[in-house]
């Protein structure tokens, strides 16, 4: 017994001088590893900020995409108002005997017996200069 007590004794003292001996170079690979940890964590947060601003579905093509889609709001909203005007134009042509009478004037050139229509020729239109020194 007494042999391994002193075998126990002998083998801490081997492993203290060999830990003394370590602890440097453990204290260097500590302080290494924490130091990699911080540029890894810096380095993951440089690249999640440049991700969500200049990505795929980053923060600029966001606003692109928000403001092509109020551009279109806006056209849909126009395109709805010409629309209902539209139909209101179907509506009175086909139930106002005024709206009728004034459509078949201007389009048909008819006229009410004893009436005469005169019909103004279209202007032409001016031809485009030959060359860009004449534009100017």
């Amino acid at each position: 017994m007494r042999s391994l007590v002193e075998g126990a004794d002998q083998a801490e003292a081997f492993t203290e001088k060999i830990l003394d001996k370590a602890r440097p170079y453990l204290e260097k690979a500590h302080s290494l590893r924490t130091r990699l940890a911080t540029l890894a964590v810096a380095l993951l947060a440089v690249w999640l900020f440049f991700h969500v601003t200049f990505g795929a579905n980053g923060m600029v093509i966001y606003r692109a995409k928000r403001a092509e889609y109020q551009e279109l709001e806006k056209d849909i909203d126009r395109l709805q108002k010409e629309n209902t005007q539209y139909n209101q134009q179907v509506d009175e042509l086909k139930t106002d005997p005024k709206r009728i009478e004034k459509e078949a004037r201007e389009q048909f050139h008819y006229a009410r017996p004893g009436e005469v229509v005169y019909v103004s020729p279209e202007s032409p239109n001016p031809a485009p200069p030959a060359n860009r020194s004449a534009s100017k």
